[in-house]
């Protein structure tokens, strides 16, 4: 009686082909995984290229480790030279620095250029959805 129960279970499959909804469903997991993760941390990454490339002197930085400084040397090279008390000056690399606190779009030290001139932290996710 068992082995004709399995085989009864067996030939209920479905006619007429395979089954594509385990593929489309992988393939929209894909997308929405481009769309939420894999895009927002290359837009991130080009946006911080552009913000190393372009340090000068004077900007107000903040680096990786916590450091605030101002820039004092920021030639063509990968080493910036920033100033973080009187007279004490570091050499630093310039993927180290995580964001310009004190620069106008115009480039003029004054407001950030992060949140355009409001002391208020944008939030990140009215950044993702479109809102300011």
């Amino acid at each position: 009686m068992l082995i004709s129960e399995a085989l009864a279970q067996a030939s209920t499959a479905k006619p007429g082909g395979p089954d594509f909804s385990f593929l489309i469903m992988i393939g929209l997991l894909f997308v929405v995984m481009y769309f939420f993760m894999i895009r927002p941390q290359q837009k991130r990454a080009k946006d911080h290229r552009a913000l190393v490339a372009n340090l000068k002197r004077n900007d107000k930085v903040l680096t990786t480790g916590g450091i605030i400084g101002k820039v004092t040397r920021a030639g063509e090279g990968n080493e910036i030279e920033v100033e973080i008390a009187k007279e004490v000056k570091i050499t630093i690399d310039r993927n180290a620095v995580q964001t310009v606190l004190n620069r106008t779009p115009g480039g003029t030290p004054g407001a950030s250029a992060a949140n355009d001139g409001d002391n208020k932290p944008t939030n990140p996710l009215k950044r993702l959805f479109g809102g300011r």
